[in-house]
């Protein structure tokens, strides 16, 4: 489903990721660990298609189209979904309204009908229950006021209602409660099978306990440097993350001039700062 050749990107004059490669097949549930300014969040946010980051070389492969060269709205149409750390506010526009629109947006570019009301309603019902959400929070401002966790679970429910083939998730374990994460990884689960594929961007093992990935890996200054099953996850959680000094590419102003990916600048859900030390 997914495929990324030897992937560098930069941030202004900074080198973040330095020739990643990852193949993620339909089914799979893929886990990337790693300190924090590794790269994490710069590979989430680089599939995404987030604007302040720029490609220097590499290819990345998705159902066979090149995804570089998809802006943010054809990478959505095409069944690719970011969730974030810190989910974006929204005031004035109900959650209702936004998940209606939402998918009825993506119905429409798959040749879809729209689903009326009464339909809507009683699936994104049912998909709350399954995330034990108030059905309260639909009728509130997108994320406006919520918990952490509460915001963390809108995240999974717009998920849960938009069903992408890709979902990548940054660090949605971040920040919760137990009880939280036990409700975030159900719904994660309810969402796998097997046309679908996801990668989970994360620093703990604990998530993994709930929601077992078939392959881990370790991304440590820009570069994937381990690889392995589910059993990786707890080496790390007991011994840490062992010291590397990787290659580095240093010539970055030839890879500059190279680029021949720049993504779009259309975008309102993932137009927002993240922080060096999550990159």
């Amino acid at each position: 489903m997914l495929s990324i050749k030897d992937l560098t990107v930069r941030i202004e004059d900074k080198l973040i990721l330095q020739g990643i490669n990852l193949e993620v097949a339909a089914g799979e549930v893929h886990a990337i660990m790693g300190p924090n300014g590794s790269g994490k969040s710069t590979l989430a946010q680089t599939l995404a298609g987030h604007p302040d980051y720029h490609v220097c070389q590499g290819q990345v492969s998705y159902q066979g189209k090149d995804l570089l060269s998809l802006n943010v709205e054809q990478r959505a149409g095409a069944g690719v979904f970011l969730a974030f750390q810190y989910p974006v506010e929204i005031p004035g526009v109900s959650n209702i309204h936004f998940l209606k629109s939402a998918l009825n947006s993506l119905r429409k570019q798959r040749g879809e009908p729209e689903l009326d009301a009464f339909d809507f309603l009683t699936d994104v019902k049912q998909k709350m229950a399954q995330m034990q959400m108030e059905e309260a929070l639909l009728y509130r401002g997108v994320n406006e006021g919520f918990s952490g966790g509460e915001k963390k679970s809108n995240e999974i429910l717009q998920l849960l209602v938009l069903e992408p083939q890709l979902a990548i998730l940054d660090e949605t374990d971040s920040g919760l409660d137990i009880d939280a994460l036990k409700r975030v990884a159900a719904g994660v689960n309810a969402f796998r099978s097997p046309e679908r594929a996801l990668i989970l961007v994360t620093h703990y093992q604990r998530l993994l306990e709930y929601l077992v990935p078939d392959r881990v890996h370790v991304l440590q200054d820009g570069r994937i440097i381990r690889s392995g099953g589910p059993e990786l996850a707890l080496e790390l959680e007991q011994q840490g993350y062992a010291p590397n000094q990787p290659e580095t590419i240093t010539d970055l102003s030839e890879l500059i001039s190279n680029e021949s990916h720049t993504p779009s600048n259309e975008s309102l859900k993932i137009d927002q700062e993240v922080p060096d030390a999550e990159r």
